[in-house]
């Protein structure tokens, strides 16, 4: 469960990574102290970072600059996944091909946690020092929530 809880998280800090490149296609409205996101609990992430023009042209040829990469990268966990499954699903599976699979599988999702990792660090780069201690307080407002709401799920089958 402590893996699942953790890949969550992981995937919830992608989506927002990933989101940082679609502010810089559009400016934020203005904000009224009433309407202001509240941070950590719903609001957009992207705006409440309040990137810069040049950040987000910065985060946009990052995440251009390993487009390629990262795609070749996604067809090979999608390949893999495949192979496994199908080696799964033949009539007598043999465990030795299963376990290659799954080495395989395990190769190419690895590469693209490591691709991710990359990109992330870059981007973090062009953060700010508040910037990235806002986006790690939310992180860690996500991960509390998820952690909440998995313990909450938990109760109810007890």
């Amino acid at each position: 469960m402590t893996l699942n809880v953790k890949s969550f998280a992981t995937a919830i800090s992608l989506v927002i990574l990933a989101a940082l490149p679609l502010c810089a296609q559009t400016p934020p409205p203005a904000q009224t102290p009433a309407t202001m996101p509240r941070r950590g609990m719903g609001g957009d992430p992207i705006r409440e970072l309040n990137l810069t023009a040049e950040q987000r042209q910065q985060i946009r040829m990052i995440r251009e600059g390993n487009r390629a990469e990262r795609a070749t990268i996604n067809q090979r966990v999608r390949q893999t996944n495949r192979a496994l499954e199908e080696a799964l699903d033949s009539d007598n599976p043999d465990q030795a091909v299963l376990e290659q699979r799954i080495q395989e599988v395990s190769a190419a999702q690895a590469e693209a946690m490591r691709m991710r990792i990359r990109t992330e660090v870059q981007i973090r780069k062009v953060l700010t020092n508040e910037q990235r201690i806002l986006l790690k307080e939310m992180r860690r407002n996500v991960h509390q929530l998820r952690e909440r709401r998995r313990q909450d799920g938990m109760g109810d089958r007890q």
